[in-house]
């Protein structure tokens, strides 16, 4: 398979599966769009950028097949195989159109890149399709996909909360007291995500998997700031180092690809030391979670199938499902209060021959297998949730069970899975990913030709004066990104987010504990953990 990232887009667009919009475009706006979108979407004419954006371009099943050339989405996962038993490693290229335009140094400015917020919850503006790929002295070329919150023009984060190879990169640059050189390509086809998604051992080349993917050789070439290679094919690869600051700078929160919001994280700091792009470079933001799930499930499945979590006694609904013939299978609902989870499934489990059960709260919808799924994967602990009771009467006709003399009543084992909320668990975990502006920004009023206002621009001397309109509002309480950017919508977003960013460079920014913006020394500001 030898198509492009560019070439995707066509293919997209000629299958009917992208919508182009050419009006302008508040890009507040944008990751809402892409949600309520059944087609990817791109984004021409950004309010206050040069730069075009498109997002959802594996927001579907249909789409992620389309993007692996399979006809089935289990092909998807035998694409990954074919990788993984036949790697080929990557070819190096002079150079490529993502040097057309090069800024270093004081020139950098990742306030320049259209990079959308997401949802009402996000800690700024964060870098989701980057393909990172970090060197080490000792293990070599490291590839994987992390996200960058933008700091300031030249300063971000990296979120690398869970161990894997990047931590350990880091953290032995970090005992060493260097940086860690890496680059990050932006906007590349998503076979390349594919395989920089894969969790491969330590000394994998996960590029040479993607290689496998294709075909054919993936394409690097050299960055001129730092000694990594980049995606040659990339629209825009940023050139860096990952300061060794250790995990101490707050960053997030940022909807996850569980559909939940997750929490504050401490992360490095990321250096930006150049930017390079194809002079009509297109931005790639990579809509959470959905394009993350429909591609990367492939990589996860046997990580996934995990534990499960707590039920209840008021029942709201059942479901004898069709997977279990009706008759073995129940996903019950319950309004739960402590200790009923437990309490319903040996309810339930004591009735006639029922086998397996499953129990949730009132939230999930005990008709929706995919609601269930998540209830399952988000909720369960697998040594507290699942209940096994062995030797309980089964019913003759279950295939599973040994044969057993006429007259004789076998026995089976019966599984509950208690999926319900544990007690104890913090409410804000389960805040499901709610989009800015979901109430206001249509789809269909796009569709039918809108075009947001266009906002004010701001010099130097006006960002300065935003930034402390800006400082005093956060000195009086917390807010989020998202309500910052509202609060202040009679300006550009751009202008907003280099306010932010000018108040962060002069330490005076902060988060609270729920990733909320507050001043560094106020009462309401995180405190490192010990």
């Amino acid at each position: 398979m030898d198509e492009t990232f560019r070439g995707f887009l066509d293919h997209l667009r000629q299958a009917d599966e992208l919508v182009d919009f050419h009006q302008p475009i508040d890009i507040r706006h944008i990751a809402t769009l892409v949600d309520q979108s059944d087609k990817a979407l791109f984004f021409h004419n950004v309010i206050g950028y040069d730069i075009p954006v498109v997002s959802g371009i594996i927001r579907t099943r249909e789409r992620a097949m389309m993007a692996m050339g399979a006809t089935e989405y289990l092909q998807i996962e035998e694409r990954l195989k074919q990788g993984l038993n036949n790697p080929i490693a990557p070819e190096r290229v002079a150079s490529s159109p993502t040097r057309e335009i090069v800024m270093k140094g004081d020139e950098v400015d990742l306030y320049k890149l259209p990079i959308p917020m997401s949802s009402i919850y996000d800690g700024g503006p964060m870098i989701t399709a980057g393909v990172v790929m970090a060197r080490d002295p000792e293990y070599g070329i490291n590839t994987g996909i992390y996200r960058f919150m933008v700091k300031e023009k030249n300063l971000t984060g990296i979120d690398i909360v869970t161990p894997n190879n990047m931590r350990l990169f880091v953290q032995r640059a970090l005992e060493a007291n260097k940086p860690l050189p890496i680059s990050i390509s932006i906007g590349t086809h998503p076979i390349e995500l594919l395989g920089a998604g894969f969790k491969a051992p330590l000394g994998t080349d996960e590029m040479a998997i993607a290689g496998g993917i294709r075909g054919r050789a993936v394409q690097l070439a050299a960055c001129e700031t730092v000694d990594v290679p980049y995606l040659a094919d990339a629209e825009i690869v940023l050139e860096a180092e990952v300061l060794p600051t250790g995990w101490t700078q707050p960053e997030g929160r940022f909807g996850e690809f569980t559909w939940l919001m997750g929490g504050l994280h401490w992360n490095p700091v990321v250096r930006v030391k150049a930017v390079s792009m194809r002079r009509d470079a297109v931005y790639y933001s990579l809509h959470m979670p959905w394009e993350n799930t429909w591609l990367m499930a492939p990589t996860r499945y046997a990580a996934i199938r995990q534990a499960l979590r707590t039920a209840g006694v008021v029942v709201k609904d059942i479901n004898m499902t069709m997977g279990g013939v009706t008759f073995w299978h129940a996903v019950i609902s319950i309004k739960k209060q402590a200790g009923d989870g437990k309490n319903a499934l040996l309810a339930a489990l004591s009735v006639m021959d029922i086998k397996h059960v499953v129990v949730v709260d009132d939230d999930i919808d005990v008709f929706n297998p995919v609601e269930v799924e998540w209830a399952i994967a988000t909720r369960v602990q697998g040594d507290r949730d699942i209940l096994i009771v062995s030797n309980a009467r089964g019913k003759p006709l279950d295939p599973s069970l040994a044969p057993t003399p006429h007259g004789i009543v076998p026995t089976t084992a019966k599984v509950g899975i208690d999926a319900t909320i544990s007690e104890g668990i913090p409410k804000e975990r389960y805040e499901r990913i709610t989009y800015a502006y979901a109430d206001t920004a249509r789809i269909t009023d796009y569709i039918g030709g809108k075009a947001d206002r266009e906002a004010r621009k701001a010099s130097d001397e006006v960002i300065g004066k935003l930034a402390e309109e800006i400082a005093a509002v956060l000195e009086k309480t917390p807010l989020y990104f998202t309500d910052v950017a509202e609060r202040f919508s009679d300006y550009e977003f751009n202008a907003v987010a280099r306010a932010v960013g000018l108040l962060h460079e002069q330490e005076r920014l902060w988060q609270d504990p729920k990733g909320c913006l507050c001043l560094r020394n106020s009462v309401f500001a995180a405190k490192l953990p010990n």
